[in-house]
This record gives structure tokens, C-alpha cells and sequence, in this order.
């Protein structure tokens, strides 16, 4: 919990020293990485961005923070031309660090399309217990205009694109985009590349759900595919089931230790093994991720 102490400490003291150093700021560092065909990835602060850029404009898949939101637009333009406005923004689920940029891009004649969950959390007050924040809601111009239920489908740039809703896993508004010409998947933050991930429970999260979805994504893709995450590298199939089995037999560990009797307190000062090191060395140690576990039986 030490690192996800130490993150609510940091963006605290951003957050404060925001105003009065807004003049000064400098720009946010965005890496462009051309994925394939007409999809590019963007990756900063916050959650990977993806956009198509073709014949029929720009889609865009998720939007950072609404403070670099202008950077990411720079970036756009730098590759669609000047003038160019995302057509449609497609949110993955409702955190700030991925829907942040939506009141930008809306004002700027983006059509936002999300799952009906994550307009319904993003229209009252959340409460993020585990990372001691409150979201108050979000302004009209950033809620999505477009929902669905369990999918929905875009013809775009030369592209079929499925969007399908994946409940309860990261949150309960979960969404994957897949780019069937392109043989791209953008999974947002069901995937945290190599690392643990956020499963907020608050938020209709659950670690056993998440490994379902998961393995569903894993089956509807091949070897080739690439494969976007919401925090993290891009990586393939392979990168995902290395992902999926660290899910299976560090929440299945957890279970029996807990079934033993044990505490997670004592589970956690036992830890979980050397195979897993890396995997808390991100924004979420390997105590918030036995914690998560634990969480969700």
C-alpha cells in the first residue's frame, strides 16, 4: 500500500499547486506509436490513448485528463491536419484519467459513445474510497451522448469496429474495442501491461470477473493481434496470457490462504512469491493488489 500512498500524496500536491503553476506547466510528454493501418497509440501521464485516422476523420478511444487533453489535440492535428476534430471519442470506462479530456473534445463537436454505466457514474457524485477521492459529476458537455448495452458496432477508415461491454471486471463499465481489418484490440485498463492492475470494487470491479473477461478476450484473438492497455506497453496474445495466468494463480494463491484461515495482513507480510516482484513495482504494489483480491470474494 506504501506506492499508493505515496500517489495520493503526489496528486494531492499537484492538484493544489495546479492554479498557480498552470502558466508555467510544461508541456505533457506524449509518445506516438503507429500500431497499424490507420491506428495510432498515444501514451502519457495517464490512460493510453488509440486513434484512427483516415479517409473518414479521426475516432478516438478514450481521453486522458482533461488538463492535457489540448496536447493530445496538438498531436491529432499534427497527424490528421490542421482543423481536424475527432469525430467520434469512445470511452472505455468512466475514470478521470480516461474520460477526463471528454468536455474538451465535446466542445469541440466530438460525438462522446460509451456503455450506459459509465454515463450513469459519471452523471453523480463517486466516491473512491480507495484512493481517498471524491468525483463530483461530470459537467453535461463531457457525458456521452451514445449508449449501449452489450455492444455496439462502427464502420470507420476501412474498418469494422465492435465495441463490447465486458461487466464487472475493472469496473462494471468496462468496454473493448475491436478492429477486425487491423486485427487490433484496445482492452483499456482490463490490462495494465506486466504489472497489477486497479480493480476498483467501488466501482462494480472484481478480480475473478476480470480473469473471465480476460480469458473471453484471449479466445477471440490470435497470435498476430496487437494489443492495446489502458496503462502500459503495447503488447500481443502472448503479453495477455502471461497477464491472465499472474490473475489466476495470485488470486487463486490468495483464496487458499485465506480459506486456510489466514488474515490478509498475514498474507501480505508472506507475500506472494518471487515470480511476481516486477508486477508491484507499478502504481499498484503487491499489498493493494492481494487487498483486491481479497475484496472481491
Amino acid at each position: 500500500m506504501k506506492q499508493l500512498a505515496l500517489w495520493l500524496a503526489t496528486s494531492v500536491v499537484a492538484l493544489t499547486l495546479l492554479p498557480a503553476a498552470a502558466e508555467e506547466a510544461p508541456k505533457p510528454e506524449i509518445k506516438v506509436t503507429p500500431v497499424k493501418g490507420t491506428l495510432y497509440s498515444f501514451s502519457g501521464r495517464g490512460g493510453n490513448v488509440t486513434a484512427s485516422i483516415g479517409e473518414d476523420g479521426v475516432l478516438l478511444v478514450d481521453a486522458n485528463y482533461g488538463e492535457t487533453a489540448s496536447a493530445y489535440d496538438e498531436k491529432i492535428r499534427e497527424l490528421a491536419g490542421d482543423g481536424a476534430v475527432p469525430r467520434f471519442l469512445v470511452n472505455t470506462h468512466w475514470h478521470f484519467d480516461h474520460t477526463g479530456g471528454n468536455q474538451f473534445f465535446a466542445e469541440r463537436g466530438s460525438v462522446i459513445i460509451a456503455h450506459e454505466n459509465i454515463r450513469a457514474r459519471m452523471s453523480t457524485r463517486q466516491e473512491m474510497k480507495r484512493l481517498n477521492r471524491v468525483m463530483e459529476p461530470s459537467p453535461k458537455a463531457a457525458l456521452p451522448v451514445v449508449t449501449y448495452g452489450d455492444s455496439v458496432a462502427l464502420h470507420f477508415n476501412g474498418d469494422d469496429i465492435e465495441v463490447r461491454h465486458y461487466p464487472r471486471g475493472h469496473t462494471d463499465g468496462d468496454s473493448v474495442l475491436y478492429f477486425a481489418a487491423a486485427n487490433v484490440v484496445h482492452v483499456g485498463d482490463i490490462l495494465f501491461t506486466a504489472r497489477f492492475p486497479f480493480v476498483d470494487i467501488e466501482s462494480g470491479g472484481n478480480v475473478f470477473n476480470l480473469i473471465e473477461n480476460v480469458a473471453d478476450i484471449l479466445r477471440r484473438i490470435d497470435d498476430q493481434t496487437v494489443v492495446i492497455a489502458g496503462h502500459g506497453a503495447i503488447t500481443d496474445k502472448a503479453g495477455l496470457a502471461d497477464y491472465h495466468r499472474m490473475l489466476v494463480a495470485t488470486s487463486e494463491q490468495v483464496k487458499a490462504a485465506l480459506a486456510d484461515g489466514k488474515s490478509v495482513d498475514e498474507i501480505t507480510a508472506a507475500g506472494l512469491g518471487d515470480e511476481w516482484d516486477s508486477w508491484g513495482t507499478g502504481f499498484i504494489d503487491e499489498a493493494s493488489w492481494i487487498s483486491f483480491i481479497a475484496g472481491s470474494l
